[in-house]
C-alpha cells in the first residue's frame, strides 16, 4: 500500500459479549451493549502479529494500548525488528516515532492531505483483518455467552486460526471480501465493510524523539520523491475523519 518503512497497521475493535454477572459495568460501553477489546497488529498480508484481548469495554481505550506489552516493547525499542521503522495508526492513537498517524483535519495543506491518504491507505490492512474475522468466524456476529476468560479464549483462537488459513488455503480471503485498488488505483470497499468496525479513542500523545519531525518528512517524501501518481486526483478516497 505504499507506505515505506511500515511494518504493520494498528487498531482495536470491540468484542460483543453478554452481560457479566458481577462487575458488568465495567464492560458497557459500545452501542448501549458490553464489551471486551481486540488490539491488534496486522502485517500487509492480512495476518496479526500482535494480539491484546480482554481489556473492559467501559475503561479508556487508550489505557489498552499504553497498558500493553507491545507499547512496553516499542518503548523500550526491544522488537526484533529495524530501529527505523513505523507502524500506523489513526488518531485515536499517541504520535510517536515508531507510530505514524493523521494530521488534525483542521486547515490542512494539501501536502498534508496527501499524507493522511497515504496513511490511510496503509492502515486499510488492520480493517480489513477484522472484516475478515468477522465473516469467517460467526461467533462475532452477536453477543458471546461465554464466561469472560472462555471469551478471551475464543477470541484468540480465532486469531490463531485466521494466521493459519491466511497462510495454507489461498482461497481463505475470497474475492471481493476485502478492499482492492481497481485499474485506476482508487479503493474499492470490500464486502466486510457492511460490518461496523470500531477502533480506539483519542489518547493523550507525549513529545517522544521529535516524531513531529519524523511525521513532516514522510509527508514531504510522499510529495517528492516518494510520490504515486494517482494520489491527488484520489483525496476523496480518505475518510471525511483524517481530512
Amino acid at each position: 500500500w505504499n507506505f515505506a518503512g511500515c511494518v504493520a497497521a494498528l487498531d482495536a475493535k470491540h468484542i460483543i459479549i453478554r452481560a457479566p454477572p458481577a462487575n458488568g459495568s465495567d464492560f458497557y460501553k459500545y452501542k448501549n451493549s458490553f464489551s471486551i477489546v481486540l488490539m491488534a497488529l496486522a502485517d500487509s498480508d492480512y495476518c496479526l502479529l500482535y494480539v491484546d484481548v480482554g481489556a473492559k469495554g467501559r475503561g479508556s481505550d487508550g489505557g489498552v494500548f499504553q497498558n500493553s506489552s507491545l507499547y512496553n516493547a516499542l518503548e523500550t525499542n526491544s522488537l526484533p525488528i529495524p530501529t527505523d521503522f513505523v507502524i500506523v495508526g489513526d488518531d485515536a492513537f499517541p504520535l510517536k516515532t515508531y507510530l505514524m498517524k493523521p494530521y488534525r483535519r483542521r486547515n490542512l495543506s494539501e501536502e498534508e492531505k496527501i499524507y493522511n491518504y497515504r496513511l490511510s491507505r496503509a492502515r486499510r490492512v488492520i480493517e480489513n483483518t477484522f472484516g475478515i474475522l468477522v465473516s469467517k468466524f460467526r461467533v462475532f456476529e452477536k453477543p458471546i455467552s461465554l464466561k469472560l476468560e472462555s471469551v478471551d479464549k475464543v477470541v484468540l483462537a480465532c486469531c490463531t486460526l485466521h494466521n493459519w488459513l491466511r497462510k495454507a488455503n489461498p482461497t481463505y480471503i475470497s474475492s471481493g471480501l476485502i478492499d482492492y485498488g481497481d485499474e485506476n488505483h482508487r479503493i474499492v470497499p470490500g464486502s466486510w465493510r457492511q460490518n461496523h468496525i470500531t477502533g480506539l479513542r483519542n489518547i493523550p500523545s507525549s513529545p517522544h524523539r521529535n516524531p513531529q519531525q519524523l511525521r513532516d518528512k514522510y509527508r514531504d517524501y510522499f510529495n517528492n520523491v516518494g510520490a504515486v501518481p494517482w494520489q491527488t486526483a484520489l483525496l476523496n478516497d480518505v475518510p471525511n475523519a483524517a481530512l
